[in-house]
């Protein structure tokens, strides 16, 4: 923690443009060769962007990482789970059959284009309930088989690249299917250490923005502290019923402040504030997932939500 605090207060906040997503990369893979843990390279990859959307690929990035802490830093990688049902594991319908063959299509892939690996959602089929059996499974995007096709550019964060994939009869190798249950092992957690890594570089791009705008002090320093209590958070259970009640307060506090401090922006230079009112919306993606997990976690503890 210390030599993260030391980063984000001493390095120099006025970041070198980025133009283009390997740029991004380049300056991403620096910072997750020098910081061990990668909630302390979404808060330093946030430090460094000169823009919201490369702050949030850092944050994605090392969310994937958190989640698999057995990947390369050097490779890049996409979680592909959503589909034309959508993301629910009731709606996958790529298969993944007993001879070690992959075929399906992920409708919405974030920074597929640009990745290495991907890591895919698939089911092996039905259970005695009728649930889907889900399964990851790590193909190299170059493999026979895999296709990519890039998807127009968002209305904000419009840098960051999102890609349709197709997998047609892909063959898998020894290894390429990862232990343990798909949904519950994978794709159920990476939804809270996800909110962990994005808020977090999220808040690290905000401090370089307090620092290089003069903010006060108060305000500096209020977000030193929103980022303590996310890397705090990110380093435990993302299953827990009480990780995500603490979660879903501390995003709270971050869009409370964040509403206090809206007069700040006025010491911002154009270019940087003007980006921000066109990529904030980032911060409200994904918000009915969260309460619904939010009141899940509430039922857990014999509350009415």
């Amino acid at each position: 923690m210390d030599e993260l605090l030391h980063f984000l207060l001493t390095e120099a906040p006025e970041p070198a443009p980025l133009d283009s997503l390997e740029a991004w990369w380049r300056r991403h893979l620096a910072l997750a060769l020098r910081f061990a843990s990668p909630v302390d390279v979404a808060f330093a990859g946030g430090f460094t962007a000169d823009r919201l959307g490369y702050a949030f690929a850092s944050g994605y990035h090392s969310a994937v990482r958190a989640l698999l802490p057995g990947l390369p830093r050097e490779q890049r990688y996409a979680l592909c789970a959503t589909e034309s049902g959508g993301g629910h594991p009731s709606a996958m319908t790529t298969r993944l059959t007993a001879a070690g063959r992959l075929t399906g299509d992920k409708t919405f892939v974030t920074l597929g284009s640009l990745a290495d690996v991907l890591l895919v959602v698939a089911t092996e089929g039905q259970d005695e309930r009728g649930r889907n059996r889900l399964r990851l499974v790590r193909v190299d995007a170059r493999r026979p088989g895999v296709s990519l096709s890039a998807l127009p550019p968002p209305p904000f964060i419009p840098e960051v690249p999102h890609a349709q994939v197709r997998l047609e009869d892909v063959a898998l190798e020894p290894g390429d299917v990862l232990p343990g249950d798909g949904y519950a092992r994978f794709l159920k957690p990476f939804r809270t250490v996800e909110d962990c890594h994005v808020f977090a570089a999220v808040l690290g791009w905000l401090v370089q923005v307090a620092r290089r705008s003069d903010w006060p002090d108060a305000a500096r320093e209020g977000l030193l502290a929103l980022g303590v209590t996310l890397r705090g958070l990110a380093a435990l259970n993302p299953a827990s019923p009480g990780t995500h009640l603490a979660l879903g307060g501390a995003l709270d506090l971050v869009r409370e402040r964040l509403d206090t401090w809206e007069p700040l922006w006025e010491r911002v230079d154009v270019t940087t504030r003007e980006r921000w009112e066109r990529d904030r919306a980032l911060l409200r993606v994904a918000g009915k997932v969260r309460e619904l997990r939010r009141e899940s976690a509430r039922g857990a503890f014999g509350r009415e939500a």
